[in-house]
């Protein structure tokens, strides 16, 4: 019976096309009545206490940062800054794709966020230099999951809530893991360039490079507000989220003037309806895993998989294929509200670092944003800039083919993740 309502209902009601909210708080509250396990009025604490929480703060303001940032004229300051200093190399534009996104995370952690931006600036430029619409489209869409591991990153934040870890530890420990990546699709870039005869762009220069710098120089400095002040011990990651706004704000309006007070009015509303979808996931999140952990499911959990006796790196095989599943089904901030009441505990048992396992989790959740058949990246590209989902599909495999790769060697290589750790003295 518990199996039936804590997992079937659930799926079924997915399936069905019931919102995931809905969903969410229709198995918390059955469950509750037929496992006999306390009054549904419970569901209600558990569904604002979730929300009580000041780390978790520091999503939406993220998600407006990364809004004004890309309205504001620094997301486009970034963009020509990167293209300044790889331009006259046969790929570069690919390349300015990746660096660009690098640097948008490393300001905003949204995903989403990133795809409209960067692509909105990059997708004509891309289709002009040769490059199809369909592999343009594929890597504005995948290049977007590299906000989520870089850190800032909004699902580092809700798993350090939901797992009660340190969240400027996990900021840490994505760094190697989101260089790593955007390193591995650019050689794929630089080979796919060379093999499709894509024209090189205009070649680069001191006095290019310079002029670049200079303009930008206001959008470069957020990265190093925000993350400094947090690894200095000036901001908790939340208010480094505040001042994140407050800056791009007042460099879209009074440096750069390609803002006025009207357009950040709509730009401030318009970001909280996206945040608003993801809170009411957060909130409805909260009574399911209120009832998973009342149920006692993680601790039979635990106890089953004990009884099987599996080596570490057979464990994390199934934890990976499960968190892929999820991550193409459901958004980031769900599936890390869901399911780490019942991995967290697994991986304590078997000894894994937890800090470790959130970079795991972090990084098969980019992909999933970008998984056939419900990324939601996938969605977003196909809305912004019109091209076919079926074109889609077989455009993102490459690119899935070499996360999915990087993903091996973060999860097996604990060192990419720890090492930065153990640099600094915080491991």
């Amino acid at each position: 019976m518990e199996f039936l309502v804590l997992v079937v209902l659930p799926v079924i009601m997915l399936m069905l096309g019931v919102p995931i909210f809905v969903a969410l708080i229709a198995a918390g509250a059955a469950g509750m009545i037929v496992l006999d396990l306390g009054s549904p009025n419970q569901i209600h604490s558990a569904m604002f206490g979730n929300l009580d929480s000041f780390p978790l703060l520091a999503v939406p303001l993220f998600i407006l940062a990364g809004e004004i940032m890309g309205r504001g004229g620094i997301a486009r300051r970034l963009v020509d800054w990167v293209l300044s200093i790889i331009g006259g190399v046969r790929g570069s534009l690919a390349l300015t794709t990746i660096g660009s996104a690098e640097l948008f995370g490393a300001m905003s952690g949204s995903s989403v966020g990133c795809v409209a931006a960067i692509g909105r600036l990059l997708m004509p430029a891309l289709t002009s230099n040769g490059y199809s619409r369909t592999f343009a489209g594929s890597l504005i869409c995948s290049s977007g999951c590299i906000a989520t591991i870089i850190p800032p990153s909004i699902p580092m934040i809700i798993y350090g809530v939901a797992a009660q870890q340190s969240v400027p530890k996990l900021f840490l420990a994505g760094i190697v893991p989101g260089l790593l990546i955007g390193g591995m699709v650019s050689i794929y870039l630089l080979y796919y360039a060379r093999k499709t005869n894509i024209p090189a762009t205009e070649g680069t220069s001191i006095k290019r490079f310079l002029t670049a710098t200079r303009t930008a120089f206001w959008s470069l400095l957020a990265p190093v507000v925000v993350l400094g002040s947090i690894y200095a011990g000036v901001a908790t990651p939340t208010e480094a989220a505040g001042v994140a706004c407050v800056y791009a704000a007042l460099v879209s309006m009074f440096i750069y003037r390609e803002m006025t007070l009207q357009e950040l009015i709509t730009t401030v509303l318009e970001a909280g309806k996206l945040v608003s979808q993801i809170l009411i996931i957060v909130a409805s999140a909260g009574a399911y895993s209120y009832l998973i952990t009342t149920s006692g499911l993680p601790g039979k959990l635990v106890s089953l998989i004990t009884s099987f006796n599996l080596e570490l790196w057979m464990l994390l095989i199934v934890i990976n294929v499960i968190l892929l599943f999820v991550g193409s089904i459901l958004e980031p901030p769900a599936a890390i509200l869901i399911l780490a009441p019942l991995l967290v505990p697994i991986v304590g048992a078997a000894g894994m670092d937890q800090i470790h396992f959130g970079i795991i989790v972090t990084v098969n959740l980019a992909l999933g944003m970008f998984m056939p058949p419900f990324g939601l990246n996938i969605f977003a590209t196909h809305a912004l800039f019109g091209v076919p989902m079926p074109a889609l599909y077989r455009g993102i495999l490459p690119f899935l083919a070499i996360y999915f790769a990087a993903l091996m060697l973060i999860t097996y290589i604990p060192a990419i993740t720890l090492a930065p750790l153990r640099l600094f003295g915080m491991k």
